[in-house]
């Protein structure tokens, strides 16, 4: 477990201290080989099935807290735990144990006229900050990764999961610490006060990165208040535009499980596209209605089925995370590109057609970090790319883009080696 804090500590004292922690055992992590690693991983996984009696406990508590409070059905969702979901969570470390080591991956080489041979190597970014809100996956999917990548992390959950993440929490302590990794490599912070995130945002040169994973509120907070870089994205507004030239049951199904396979996940279609000159609207429209969505939509899309009601302008920017869509009619391709570029959120966007060069002029000028063609949005997901578990998906333009896995977890550095060049 995280050595003793004093209580009486103010929320700057505690991070500082937290962090100093940390980044104390993030130099003994980093000094671990691969093989100790992956073993120290597979020790957490393995500690967190022995524990499931008492994580389902503590998971119980927090739903109950939450429906006391009124937490909306998306947001309990996300809280949720049953025997099958923390069963893939610990499947999840085990995944990201197997997975190759990318520090010390070399980059790129070369050698200069002068002799000089030059590489760039990955190696850790260091403390990283996570916060987040719901999922109490995200305290083992942050752990894991983190020490995967030889990172250290300080955790800060959302106060609704607070049992389920601390009982997820001593479990992966205990199975690390007997694998040799120290306690202070993954610690989740002792207190729900919400100074504590200002201090984690305020903790240049303590914390190295912060991730914040939750709503749009927390994201846009850390992304306004930060003093440390943030990995991070705003919304899911995601779009599916279905072309003229799209199959029709194809059209459908990737519709339907776009929008219904998980409406609370940030993957999930929040608008979609009806080319005007696709002659099977009304079969994807029946789809989603009979499985329990309900839509809004533009004047022409309420003219295709009278149970579509109509969309206010700020329907486009609004990611539902619940059984609701937004749909519009548009003018084909250069009508769909329009829509997105002005509304989506740059996390994910996708096309249904048998044309390939639609296709590729879509994955060509959307500009978003994941775009798809022909495949339903609710891939978007670090362990459908084969990267194991995610920290997050991020939609900037820097450092890491789409879901950030082991590779975005790291940074690199220059190595030069000489046989006595000077320079001139």
């Amino acid at each position: 477990m995280n050595a003793p804090t004093k209580v009486d500590l103010s929320p700057d004292e505690l991070v500082r201290d937290l962090a100093t922690r940390g980044r104390g055992a993030q130099r003994i992590l980093a000094g671990l080989s691969d093989t100790n690693k992956a073993a120290a991983l597979r020790s957490a996984a393995t500690a967190m099935r022995g524990a499931t009696a008492d994580i389902l406990a503590a998971n119980a508590r927090d739903l109950a807290a939450g429906r006391e409070r009124g937490l909306a059905p998306a947001m309990l969702d996300r809280l949720a735990l049953d025997e099958a979901r923390l069963a893939g969570i610990a499947d999840a470390v085990d995944a990201v144990a197997a997975l190759p080591d990318p520090v010390g991956e070399v980059i790129d080489s070369s050698e200069r006229p002068n002799g000089l041979r030059l590489s760039r190597v990955r190696v850790p970014i260091g403390l990283l900050g996570i916060i987040y809100e719901s999922r109490p996956n995200v305290t083992a999917d942050a752990a894991a990764l983190c020490v995967r990548a030889g990172n250290a992390v300080l955790l800060r959950g959302g106060s609704e999961a607070v049992h389920s993440n601390r009982a997820i929490h001593a479990a992966l302590i205990e199975g690390l610490v007997s694998a040799g990794v120290p306690a202070e490599a993954v610690q989740l912070l002792p207190t729900q006060d919400r100074a504590a995130v200002g201090a984690m945002l305020k903790a240049a040169g303590l914390i190295d990165m912060i991730v914040p994973r939750g709503g749009k509120g927390l994201v846009a907070r850390v992304q306004a208040d930060a003093r440390v870089p943030v990995l991070a994205h705003l919304d899911g507004i995601c779009h599916t535009y279905i072309h003229s030239a799209a199959e029709a049951a194809m059209a459908r199904d990737v519709a339907l499980n776009a929008k219904m396979r998980r409406t609370g996940i940030c993957g999930a279609m929040e608008t979609l596209l009806l080319d005007a000159q696709f002659p099977h609207s009304g079969a994807v429209l029946d789809a989603l209605i009979d499985g329990g969505c309900a839509l809004v939509g533009d004047a022409r899309a309420c003219s295709l089925d009278g149970r579509i009601t109509p969309a206010t302008g700020d329907d486009w920017d609004t990611e539902y995370l619940e059984a609701r869509l937004s749909v519009a009619v548009v003018d084909g391709m250069d009508g769909a590109l329009e829509h997105i570029a002005r509304h989506s959120s740059a996390h994910t966007d996708a096309i249904v057609t048998s044309d390939d060069a639609a296709a590729e002029r879509f994955l060509n000028e959307v500009d978003s970090a994941i775009v798809m063609v022909n495949a339903s949005s609710q891939f978007a997901d670090g362990g459908e790319f084969g990267l194991g578990a995610e920290i997050g998906i991020a939609t900037g333009r820097l450092h890491a883009r789409g879901p950030v896995a082991l590779e975005g977890l790291t940074t690199y550095k220059w190595q030069v080696r000489g046989t006595g060049q000077t320079r001139p």
